[in-house]
């Protein structure tokens, strides 16, 4: 018999799969169409005295989709697309008891993913850690991140906000405790959870966090900063105002991207063609620096050892750079001392090229030093965090990805089989280490501790920093190269 759920008043039917109940494509906000695109999420009217059938996944957001996949991930977005996109996916072990609950954000460089991806299925923590799990939707590129001078910009933050009201307010019905949430994330997904964390209203709608690769390295626009992308858009679609680009369809924003990102290309970063805005309302300071004040949350932050060779080790750009471009970059980070952080780096792998070189620093300014300077600035006010390194090399391209950007993820979830598709898995093997890191992971989110030998929130004047490989253990500092 297929379980049915009753979230404020509005039956879900769901369907049994290997021991749990698992509920799909459960609206969580009205559709963000026609008037109410660029507009906060607003809750959805629901459904009462009908029963929803929910085992099918709702359409993931508007997103590029390239006919070929890429060399490292492959793919992060499948269709169909739509702007009625605004849903949450569930799985849960018992509709009865109070479990935790984990609530997982997906990255994707704000332009792309969804909770409906088989690298972020649920099942693997509800069921090894007896957990309701949560994954969502949310609206990406243009239609999540465009500025339009409202005083809410954010669009995507007030999705997410809506999805935890959403969970506090009905989690309880599919066996869940709201008192007891983590909210999780990788890369985009992983900035957007400590922007909740720092909001007032987001804040108090959960417990604990994990940050895996938060960009916290990016330069937020201001209102006015956001303003100039916004143009740019309009240049790039062919229209004069947001109330005509509000009438063109999704594709054509997304066919517009080529040249919407093309002035907001930097030799040496990494390309983020839409960004969250400083808006003073959602949005108020850099998560980056506003978490430092966060007083009430347990953090478990960590970040690969290559984060940037995911975008850059097959870029044609960056394949013979000299040494003087590459210095360029460094002086961007290091002024007068680049020729000496260049040579530091240098002789930290002898037979790096200077591309390679560069390609540590895009990763260095962007994940790791950002997220060492928190760790350390929580320290030193008393509130530690639990940090990691993954430290893993895939084996894939002759080895040339290192650590890469998203390789630890099917590691924490322990699921390899759903990334089969993955070309930068190629001859990875996960054993013990997969076994350790789920395993820590499902400790974090139920008691606020990973439960390894010789790992403690990382304090000064020693830092604790664990990092995972396949011998794990505890350093002092991350190095930029092995």
């Amino acid at each position: 018999m297929r379980p049915i759920a009753e979230p404020g008043g509005n039956a879900v039917r769901g369907i049994r799969e290997q021991g749990l109940a698992v509920f799909r494509g459960i609206p969580y906000a009205a559709p963000p169409v026609g008037e109410l695109r660029w507009q906060p999420a607003r809750p959805h009217p629901g459904w009462a005295g009908t029963v929803r059938d929910a085992e099918h996944f709702g359409p993931s957001a508007p997103q590029p989709y390239a006919p070929a996949p890429d060399p490292v991930l492959g793919r992060h977005g499948e269709p169909p697309f739509s702007e009625d996109c605004l849903t949450l996916n569930v799985w849960t072990p018992g509709l009865e008891g109070k479990r935790p609950v984990l609530v997982w954000i997906h990255g994707g460089g704000f332009l792309s993913g969804s909770g409906s991806l088989p690298y972020y299925a649920g099942d693997t923590f509800a069921r090894d850690g007896d957990f309701v799990v949560v994954t969502i939707n949310y609206r990406l590129g243009a239609l999540g991140y465009l500025y339009t001078g409202a005083e809410t910009g954010n669009y995507w933050f007030t999705d997410q906000l809506m999805a935890l009201r959403w969970v506090h307010e009905n989690i309880a019905a599919f066996g869940g405790d709201p008192g007891q949430v983590t909210v999780a994330g990788q890369s985009g997904g992983a900035f957007s959870t400590a922007a909740l964390a720092c909001h007032p209203e987001a804040a108090p709608l959960f417990r604990r966090m994990i940050l895996q690769s938060p960009p916290f390295g990016l330069e937020l626009p201001d209102r006015a900063g956001a303003l100039a992308r916004t143009e740019q858009q309009l240049r790039a679609a062919g229209v004069d105002s947001i109330d005509e680009l509000r009438e063109l369809p999704p594709e054509r924003l997304i066919a517009s991207l080529p040249e919407m990102a093309g002035p907001f290309m930097r030799f040496g970063h990494w390309p983020t063609p839409y960004l969250p805005v400083l808006d003073d309302a959602t949005v108020r300071r850099h998560p980056a620096e506003a978490l430092a004040d966060v007083t009430d949350k347990d953090i478990l932050i960590g970040w690969t050892a290559d984060e940037a060779t995911f975008g850059f080790a097959f870029h044609p750009m960056y394949a013979a750079i000299t040494e003087e471009q590459a210095l360029t970059r460094f002086t961007e980070t290091f002024g007068e001392r680049a020729e000496d952080a260049y040579t530091a780096y240098a002789a930290a792998r002898p037979d790096a090229r200077p591309a390679d070189l560069l390609i540590q620093l895009i990763g260095d300014d962007l994940f790791r030093v950002p997220a060492v300077n928190l760790a350390d600035v929580r320290a030193g006010r008393g509130r530690p965090v639990w940090a990691y390194q993954f430290d893993y090399r895939t084996p894939a391209h002759d080895g040339r990805l290192g650590t890469p950007h998203c390789l630890d993820l099917p590691f924490t979830f322990d699921n390899p089989g759903n990334w089969s598709n993955s070309p930068f898995l190629a001859g990875v093997e996960f054993g013990d280490l997969a076994d350790t890191m789920h395993s820590a992971w499902i400790n974090f989110i139920r008691t606020g501790d990973p439960h390894l030998p010789d790992w403690t929130p990382s304090t000064l004047p020693d830092r604790t920093i664990m990092r995972f490989d396949t011998k794990s253990g505890v350093s002092g500092d991350p190095v930029p190269f092995r």
